[in-house]
């Protein structure tokens, strides 16, 4: 049976109920930045163990000092980049980097790119524009990683 690792962004102080709902059987949570308040970390760490990096909307909070701007994790067999913004990927990762995990654009998308998948959850916070609100989770199995998109149905 695999791991399965949530990913969730740009919350920017909304932590949907339904956001929660999509997340609670995993085994790890990933957040890609622009967290808002810090409560909502404190509730994600209630699911499960996670790992979150500061967005640029974070960076005029006291609290968020102390988030990293990038985190690299393994999950089983495999590493795990994650930034807020996608132009700040470094052009080089740990070889046992098969994931970068990233925010900012609120568009949901996952995208294969020189043998690593790129993921971004999308938005669970406050809408923008006419983009969905989204989660995101990957599922790990050994060296085996399917990336899986959810939109939120909103109230």
């Amino acid at each position: 049976m695999g791991i399965k690792v949530g990913l969730i962004s740009d919350t920017h102080g909304l932590l949907r109920p339904q956001a929660l709902e999509a997340l609670r059987d995993c085994d790890y949570l990933i957040h890609g930045g622009d967290i808002g308040k810090p409560g909502i970390l404190d509730t994600l760490k209630q699911i499960a163990p996670l790992t979150v990096v500061r967005g640029n909307n974070d960076t005029d909070d006291a609290w968020a000092a102390d988030v990293p701007s990038e985190a690299v994790l393994r999950v089983g067999l495999v590493g795990i980049y994650v930034a807020h913004i996608l132009a700040d990927v470094p052009d080089t990762l740990p070889p046992d980097v098969r994931v970068v995990v990233t925010g900012h654009s609120h568009k949901p998308l996952q995208q294969t790119r020189h043998g690593m998948l790129f993921i971004n959850p999308g938005s669970a916070g406050p809408r923008r524009f006419k983009l969905p609100i989204s989660v995101g989770i990957l599922h790990i199995d050994g060296l085996d990683i399917r990336g899986e998109l959810i939109e939120l149905q909103p109230d």
